[in-house]
């Protein structure tokens, strides 16, 4: 099963230059029909391709802030529909149109775009429509980028020694974008996209400017974490008073510090109530801290639950509950151990500290 193209305009872009100086063109090579491009030798080229491009996991909120894959949503205000919004109208002008040359003519904008993006890049581009006939009587539209790369080399004479570099183009790396976005076989989301870029450079979006991007997961829950400090200082601490200043300053010097210690401002419950609320959006959320040298890794829901943290005497102290102790890798005398009560390990940390 796969894809059956029902138009093709292929497009070669060049551009000479840096910066602002930089000469960026692009030239209409041919536009193909089914028949044509059943016959060609593009079909060997991306056979198989928009399948695996449709294929391609991603997730709606990623775990990191730049991935190469994303789920992009067409920009509407509220109360408007999504006609309401360009990009979306161009990218159904370009899939329904019923002609080769009605195919051309409106997806002509989709390279002009992108060639007024600031860090275009030559190549080859691509713009497809496709049908998943199992499924769809509609097609999906696919632009494909694909940059050039060095592959022959002929030597002329002694002089130049080396006349001209021709250059190939190849799927590997290859940027895509997808429409409309389908989660799974048989399903379809008019309002979404999904674009790939091999690199985390973001030059392949940005040409679509009425497009945007869910939120990554650090970014939800760092909104989130923000939220329930703000709402703590607004029960705790009157407007202008020193120690909001305080607060509100210490908050800010937390949110640009990539490596944070622990600021010590709220109770556990109130900590356990906001990793709720995380945890019902990504059951699986990491919990990951640094005990002087020693890491722990679980999950935000193990929290409160059987990971629990105190003082003892200004020393920190982590209390981790389980079931089992599993040793990996290296020996260890410590597989022997026969376990202390919990209430004799705290009176030596106690007596040791004091």
């Amino acid at each position: 099963m796969d894809f059956s193209i029902q138009y093709l305009s292929f497009y070669v872009i060049s551009v000479e230059g840096k910066g602002d100086q930089a000469d960026k063109r692009y030239k209409h090579f041919q536009t193909l029909d089914e028949e044509e491009y059943e016959n060609s030798s593009l079909k060997d080229f991306l056979d198989g391709e928009l399948m695996k491009i449709s294929k391609r996991k991603v997730d709606r909120h990623p775990k990191a802030e730049q991935v190469p894959t994303k789920i992009g949503f067409f920009i509407v205000e509220e109360g408007h529909e999504l006609d309401s919004n360009p990009n979306y109208n161009l990218f159904n002008r370009v899939r329904f149109a019923d002609t080769k040359d009605q195919f051309h003519d409106e997806n002509e904008q989709f390279v002009s775009a992108y060639l007024d993006t600031s860090a275009v890049r030559g190549g080859v581009f691509l713009i497809a429509s496709a049908k998943l006939t199992k499924y769809f009587d509609e097609p999906f539209v696919f632009l494909l980028k694909c940059d050039f790369e060095p592959k022959v080399a002929s030597i002329s004479d002694e002089a130049t020694l080396i006349q001209n570099v021709e250059m190939a183009i190849t799927t590997k790396n290859m940027k895509s974008i997808q429409y409309p976005y389908m989660p799974e076989e048989g399903m379809v989301e008019p309002g979404e996209l999904k674009i790939h870029q091999a690199s985390h450079a973001r030059y392949f979006e940005d040409f679509l400017k009425f497009v945007d991007y869910g939120e990554s997961m650090p970014e939800i829950i760092r909104n989130e974490v923000v939220g329930m400090v703000s709402e703590h200082v607004n029960e705790h601490f009157p407007e202008g008073s020193d120690a909001r200043v305080e607060f509100e300053n210490d908050i800010e010097i937390w949110s640009a510090s990539e490596k944070r210690e622990l600021r010590e401002r709220l109770d556990s419950h109130r900590i356990v109530e906001a990793a709720a609320s995380m945890i019902e959006i990504t059951p699986d959320l990491d919990l990951k801290m640094k005990l002087d040298h020693i890491s722990v890794n679980g999950l935000l829901s193990d929290f409160g639950e059987s990971v629990h943290i105190a003082k003892v005497n200004d020393k920190y102290v982590t209390v981790i509950e389980s079931d089992s102790i599993v040793f990996e890798k290296s020996v260890s005398p410590i597989e022997f151990l026969k376990p202390e009560m919990l209430e004799v390990v705290m009176e030596r940390i106690n007596a040791k500290n004091k």
